[in-house]
């Protein structure tokens, strides 16, 4: 069932947010394979047809929190992307705030990442956004007078991106060694700052 957008919400606009904050309650103790839109509305605490108003499945409501937390990530490393500060400390920064943002949506995290390679829906959206932060990478890397030679620029934007998605899921899952948040930012800093600067 789609949204209907042509017609006025059915009741309050803080709906949507109630979804979602629902929703995120939800995957604090469920994968999201396992849930169900009904478990969602009864969350929530909404009527079926505010829900199909806002979002077409379960799959639309975890596209949102991503994007979220995703936009969020971007915040985090704009110090390092504009070129504002040294690059190593602005590094070390943006991984820090990066892994305060997914420790603290490790759920939303630990969602995407075990569902994404079979609901081509979310496959599209996860690659979408993490090829939002290999583009970031890809600008800043090409935009510093110490430019690599003879690298794959992109090539090492994206694997350095899919590196930290995955070290940040394994610190959302609790696996050491990445349960430890400082070796988590050491790790994290140290592949960042050896393939760029050193």
């Amino acid at each position: 069932m789609t949204p209907r957008r042509d017609e006025a919400p059915p009741e309050s606009t803080g709906l949507r947010e109630r979804i979602l904050d629902g929703f995120h309650e939800l995957l604090r103790e469920r994968t999201f394979d396992s849930l169900s839109v009904a478990e969602i509305i009864t969350a929530a605490g909404v009527s079926r047809a505010s829900f199909y108003f806002y979002f077409a499945g379960k799959q639309a409501v975890l596209a949102e929190v991503v994007r979220r937390a995703v936009g969020a990530g971007h915040q985090a490393a704009q110090p390092w992307v504009r070129g504002s500060a040294d690059p190593r400390e602005a590094l070390r920064a943006g991984v820090e705030a990066g892994a305060d943002l997914w420790l603290s949506h490790a759920p939303v995290l630990r969602a995407i990442v075990e569902s994404w390679a079979s609901d081509p829906q979310l496959r599209e959206l996860w690659l979408a956004q993490m090829a939002t932060f290999t583009e970031a990478a890809v600008a800043r890397i090409e935009a510093d007078p110490a430019r690599l030679d003879g690298v794959d620029v992109r090539a090492l934007a994206a694997s350095l991106t899919w590196a930290g998605e995955r070290l940040y899921y394994l610190a959302a899952c609790g696996v050491p060694p990445f349960d430890d948040r400082a070796v988590l930012v050491d790790t994290l800093t140290h592949l960042w700052v050896s393939a760029l600067y050193d």
